[in-house]
């Protein structure tokens, strides 16, 4: 017991060592948000800019998903632009799962606080999060198969291409061989929201049901908290891992990777996998949030979109990642209105700054491309190779000409 106890004190002191005090009064500042976001909206200039708690839910959502795709992009080196379709197909498998869609059966397996005769099938959200994952992560594996022997432009412009496909198909699933798998245009509505149930709540004082409970939204924030600080420690530990140097390896070189024994094709479809799986749970949850699946919410701007993330954050950064994330995602939903807002009272010009966002993205990338390639915070490895490029000390060949 002595040595445990001087083990995890040990490990304790790394942790502080290495910024774990920040981390740590950044997330209890996060988890306490709810109960001071009204004074904040109080404050002269603080208030107008602060995001309401439904809004972080989305920020935050968004920010895991920016995590997972670092998986891909930032440390296995390979540009994808279709990780839309990992965002649609796990919430279409909570739309699947826990909704009353399949009206023609009626199956609760661990609903929260539905009628036991509504028609559909209704699992626990809890467990519909994971079976999205591993779905989304078959389907990562399934993309990844042909694409990933592809390098470089052709890699992104075939993951391009499936990044348009599962739109166009889930949007055109209502009538596939007379069966309705996705209701087409319309989407699937509503989809059943998290909960403990009847049990829980008598013994533990857990929600039964968040749709159900006036701290709706703060429950939602909480959750959402909960699943990125999983996906930030689930990246983080796979970074240092012995998968997580096969994709860097794979990254900075892949020949001199293959060379060395690496597998690329397994290695690049774990990265696919992985970073498909977290996009997948986001998904899932954010249509529980929004208690419904449309094939509107699916767009190819949306992957350029946390793409921008990981690049203004710092590719292959998981912090970096998270802060691009929530930068971006602040802006999308309600930094640019409000900033349009100020600008009208100021001066009286009405400018619909939102109409302009993908501009403004742009240019914000392109001044971190000029002066901080590297990203806000740059992995190490990755800002010393911007900063003192790749060279060899001594040329291969002699000049026998001097």
């Amino acid at each position: 017991m002595a040595e445990r106890a001087g083990a995890a004190a040990d490990l304790a002191r790394r942790v502080l060592r290495h910024g774990g005090t920040l981390a740590i009064v950044l997330v209890v500042l996060a988890v306490l948000y709810p109960t001071y976001v009204g004074w904040l909206s109080s404050l002269p200039l603080v208030g107008d800019f602060t995001p309401s708690v439904a809004g972080l839910v989305v920020i935050i959502v968004f920010t895991m998903m920016a995590v997972g795709l670092n998986v891909v992009v930032g440390y296995a080196g390979l540009l994808d632009l279709g990780y839309v379709a990992f965002y649609a197909a796990g919430a279409y498998t909570s739309a699947w799962l826990a909704s009353q869609h399949f009206s023609q059966t009626s199956r609760h397996i661990g609903s929260a606080g539905l009628n036991p005769e509504l028609p559909g099938i209704h699992m626990s959200l809890w467990a519909v999060l994971l079976i999205a994952g591993l779905f989304t992560a078959l389907t990562g594996i399934l993309i990844g198969l042909p694409t990933l022997r592809l390098r470089g432009d052709y890699l992104a412009i075939v993951t391009l291409g499936f990044g348009e496909i599962i739109p166009q198909f889930v949007r055109n699933g209502d009538n596939l061989f007379g069966f309705n798998l996705t209701n087409g245009t319309f989407g699937i509505s509503p989809i059943d929201a998290p909960g403990f149930g009847e049990s829980l709540n008598t013994t533990l004082g857990l929600p039964v049901n968040y749709q159900q409970s006036f701290q709706r939204e703060s429950l939602f924030f909480w959750t959402a908290l909960a699943l990125l600080l999983f996906t930030v420690f689930c990246c983080v530990r796979l970074r240092d891992s012995r998968l997580g140097r096969a994709w860097v390896a794979i990254r900075e070189d892949e020949t001199a990777a293959a060379a060395m024994g690496v597998p690329l094709m397994r290695t690049k479809t774990w990265s696919y996998a992985i970073g498909a799986f977290f996009g997948g749970i986001a998904g899932a949850y954010y249509a529980s949030f929004k208690s419904g699946a449309f094939p509107a919410d699916f767009y190819f701007n949306i992957s350029i979109f946390l793409l921008c993330m990981v690049i203004l954050g710092g590719m292959g950064s998981v912090w970096g990642a998270v802060v691009g994330g929530v930068i971006l995602g602040w802006l999308n939903v309600e930094g640019l209105a409000t900033i349009g807002s100020k600008i009208a009272q100021t001066t009286g010009v009405n400018l619909e700054v939102p109409k302009y966002q993908f501009g403004i993205y742009g240019v914000i990338i392109v001044a971190m491309m000029l002066f901080r390639p590297s990203g806000l915070i740059a992995e190490r490895r990755h800002k010393r190779e911007l900063e003192e490029g790749v060279h060899d000390d001594e040329p291969m060949y002699e000049d026998r000409h001097t």
